[in-house]
């Protein structure tokens, strides 16, 4: 049973990886890089600034996000990976020949779990609670799929790698959110509210429209220097 399960993920994975499109290649390879994202995590922390009066509950924002990045990616990373041993599919002896390898990248030995799942799902669940925005929500969590994607595309993740870091982000974004709604409680609470009845990170639908906007944009600009390399 085990064996078919990891035959039918080999499968999948070079069913999605790779294409014949240099326009695609290039698209992915910036899309997958996390410095491409810079603005998205600037307009997050405008947002959070911008609601947050309390330095310390501004503090404690940041540094659940903070956490997330280093629960759900970084432990993986230094943990998980090396633990598990599990072939990225661009090093796996079965298929690593058949894999469409993308500008030379390979990405390290191992990949189970996909950091970029874990990470990216992990920040969009963390502000799906934080914000309740139903706009944003839907913003974040396509962006870590499309993220995820990139890695199946690369060939640096079976898709098994990718199921399990976003249950792994659900799990840590949520976990995270809760802790620091825990210590944050009874910091500037409403008059005439009952602490039990206080939700944490009330924000401006006009605030929360920033980071989607730059999501947007960021997309945009991707597709046309793909195009135009």
């Amino acid at each position: 049973m085990f064996e078919t399960l990891i035959d039918f993920d080999r499968e999948l994975l070079l069913a999605v990886n790779g294409s014949d499109s240099l326009f695609l290649d290039r698209m992915v390879r910036m899309l997958t890089n996390g410095l491409t994202w810079i603005p998205l995590y600037l307009s997050l922390f405008y947002m959070v600034m911008k609601n947050n009066d309390n330095f310390r509950r501004l503090l404690y924002v940041l540094l659940g996000a903070g956490l997330c990045i280093l629960i759900a990616g970084t432990l993986n990373d230094e943990i998980v990976k090396p633990l598990v041993a599990r072939w990225r599919p661009t090093h796996d002896p079965q298929i690593g020949t058949l894999v469409d390898i993308v500008d030379g990248y390979r990405g390290g030995k191992y990949g189970f779990f996909s950091s970029h799942a874990a990470n990216t799902m992990s920040i969009a669940v963390y502000f799906c609670w934080m914000v309740r925005s139903r706009r944003l929500s839907i913003a974040l969590v396509i962006w870590s799929l499309l993220n995820c994607w990139t890695r199946m595309y690369l060939g640096v993740h079976f898709p098994g790698d990718i199921m399990v870091g976003l249950l792994w982000g659900v799990a840590v974004g949520t976990g995270v959110y809760f802790f620091y709604g825990r210590i944050t409680r009874g910091m500037y609470i409403p008059r005439n509210l009952n602490p039990d009845q206080y939700t944490p990170g009330c924000y401006r639908r006009l605030d929360c429209n920033w980071p989607v906007g730059v999501l947007v944009l960021t997309v945009i600009f991707v597709f046309i220097k793909a195009c135009i390399i």
